[in-house]
C-alpha cells in the first residue's frame, strides 16, 4: 500500500511540511483503517482568504477555519489507486495560532507538528471519521494519536481561544 499525495502550496508560508512525513501519516492511517489499496488525495496549503472563501461556500460560515475536507464521490478505476478526496489546510492559520512563541525554531517546530495533525484530521474525515458526538471525538482523537505517535491529549487541538480552535472538516464534517 502506498499513498499518493498531490500536494500544491498557494500559501505565503513555506516550509511548514514536508511531503515524506505527510506520506508516512497518509500511508500509518491506511493501514489502521484496514485499506490494502493504494490511496491518492490531493492536498492544498493555502492563506485565510482563500478557506474562508471555501468555508463560506460550501459550510456557510463566512470565517476561515484551518482545515477542510472534500470527500470524491466519482468511483476509481479498479486499476488505479483509491481517490480519497481533497484536504485543504490554511497555513495563515496555523502561523497565527503559534505567533506567541518568542523562539523562532520552537514555532515552526509547533507550526509544523499542527500541519501534521490537520492532515490526519482531514484524512480521517476523508474517511469517514467525524467528531459529531464525545464519543466520535474521542475515537478520532484516538486515531490521530496512533497515526501521529503522541499521546491521546496532544492529538487534538485545544477548544476556540486566542491561540488555538479545534479542527474544522469539509462539505458535511464541521468543525
Amino acid at each position: 500500500m502506498s499513498a499518493i499525495l498531490l500536494i500544491r502550496n498557494e500559501s505565503t508560508r513555506k516550509r511548514l511540511y514536508r511531503r515524506d512525513v505527510l506520506e508516512r501519516i497518509a500511508e500509518r492511517i491506511a493501514a489502521q483503517e484496514a485499506i490494502e489499496d493504494d490511496v491518492e488525495l490531493s492536498v492544498l496549503f493555502c492563506d485565510n482568504a482563500f478557506i474562508q472563501k471555501l468555508n463560506a461556500h460550501y459550510r456557510g460560515i463566512d470565517k476561515p477555519t484551518d482545515v477542510l475536507s472534500f470527500g470524491q464521490d466519482a468511483n476509481t478505476a479498479s486499476d488505479g489507486p483509491r481517490v480519497l478526496g481533497d484536504i485543504v489546510i490554511s497555513l495563515e492559520m496555523v502561523e497565527e495560532r503559534h505567533q506567541d512563541i518568542e523562539d523562532p525554531v520552537a514555532a515552526r517546530a509547533a507550526m509544523r507538528e499542527e500541519v501534521r495533525l490537520l492532515f490526519c484530521h482531514g484524512m480521517l474525515h476523508l474517511l469517514g471519521h467525524d467528531h459529531a458526538t464525545s464519543r466520535d471525538r474521542a475515537l478520532m482523537a484516538e486515531c490521530q494519536a496512533e497515526a501521529l505517535g503522541i499521546p491521546v491529549e496532544a492529538a487534538w487541538l485545544a477548544p476556540a481561544t486566542k491561540s488555538r480552535r479545534s479542527p474544522g472538516g469539509g462539505q458535511t464534517h464541521g468543525g
